[in-house]
């Protein structure tokens, strides 16, 4: 069952700082990949499915901005214990990102950043199977989340097993 979205004082001042949590994630993590790119990832064999460099940005700015409005929108929702239950799972999915772009792109430990990645897609299904009680577009908003974490999972492991 949905909660009843309740009108929140600040509401729109909480949505900038949802956006700027997500992006500010987006901004630190970004060190990683963009010291990398240029040496260690350009020259590993990627697999057939791999797309080119410039599609990661427009896909991520789209990503967060999505994650942000869907954390926003249970944040609005009726306090509760499954709201809590939402926002902290989240932020440590949020913090799982990060932590998958740094052991990838910073430490290029492509195996462990594989088992990361699993770990963090089982959090975000949490995240979206725990906001689902309180709003189904909160949780739809994570799909295209998952579906990318999911096709960046074959990604690494296929760069995993290639090199």
């Amino acid at each position: 069952m949905q909660n009843v979205i309740q009108t929140r004082p600040h509401a729109r001042a909480a949505l900038l700082k949802w956006f700027a949590l997500c992006f500010g994630i987006a901004a630190v993590s970004s060190i990683f990949p963009a010291r990398s790119i240029p040496t260690w990832y350009d020259a590993l064999v990627k697999p057939p499915l791999n797309p080119p460099n410039h599609i990661f940005g427009p896909v991520w700015t789209a990503l967060y901005s999505l994650m942000a409005v869907s954390a926003w929108i249970v944040w609005k929702s009726r306090p509760s214990s499954c709201r809590r239950r939402g926002l902290r799972l989240f932020a440590i999915q949020l913090g799982l990102n990060f932590l998958w772009t740094w052991i990838f792109f910073g430490a290029h430990q492509t195996l462990t950043a594989f088992i990361a990645i699993i770990v963090l897609w089982a959090a975000i299904l949490l995240t979206i199977l725990t906001f689902r009680r309180m709003s189904g577009t909160a949780a739809w908003l994570l799909v295209p989340y998952l579906a990318w974490v999911t096709f960046a999972g074959y990604l690494n492991f296929a760069i995993w097993r290639l090199n």
